[in-house]
């Protein structure tokens, strides 16, 4: 019998996984996010020419950013929380000339808390796959648009840099 057809056999599926985030800002409602994507890396190279011949060796490793979408509701407020975590970074509005606080990475790691990513099997309370990453802090908040020709929801696009991701399934 071939892989496919063996009746034990279960992919992973796209629609199965919870995220995890919120640190001093609190939890963020897991049914708010709609949609993440899993870590990456890349490898640098570096070519070295000898003669008539090019090798190339591997470099450094690079993580890639993780992007995630989460729905606007009025009550949680998504963009509250996210703004929030801006807050809790360090930010503060300019007003103070003498003002010297600014954001640091301890403090936006410190609001963001854990996040993982955490893909669920076939069976109740079954995980696969996780995927914890580390130092994470959000780089960028898009607060979505809005469109009279459109009934569809407020969405937040949000981008998270880290130092990088740990598999721990």
């Amino acid at each position: 019998m071939g892989f496919w057809a063996a009746p034990s056999t279960e992919p992973k599926r796209k629609y199965r996984w919870i995220l995890n985030f919120g640190g001093t800002i609190g939890a963020v409602e897991q049914y708010l996010v709609k949609k993440v994507s899993k870590p990456s890396f890349e490898v640098s190279e570096t070519e070295h020419k000898y003669i008539n011949h090019t090798f190339w060796y591997p470099g450094r490793v690079t993580w890639n950013t993780v992007e995630l979408t989460l729905v606007d509701p009025v009550s949680p407020d998504a963009s509250e929380k996210m703004f929030e975590v801006l807050k809790k970074s360090g930010y503060i509005f300019p007003l103070d000339p003498n003002t010297t606080q600014t954001i640091s990475k301890h403090k936006a790691v410190t609001a963001l808390g854990e996040f993982s990513i955490k893909q669920l099997g076939a069976e109740q309370n079954q995980f696969v796959e996780e995927w914890v990453l580390k130092n994470a802090w959000i780089s960028k908040v898009n607060f979505g648009e809005l469109d009279y020709e459109s009934d569809d929801l407020v969405e937040l696009e949000i981008t998270v840099r880290y130092d990088y991701a740990v598999k721990t399934i």
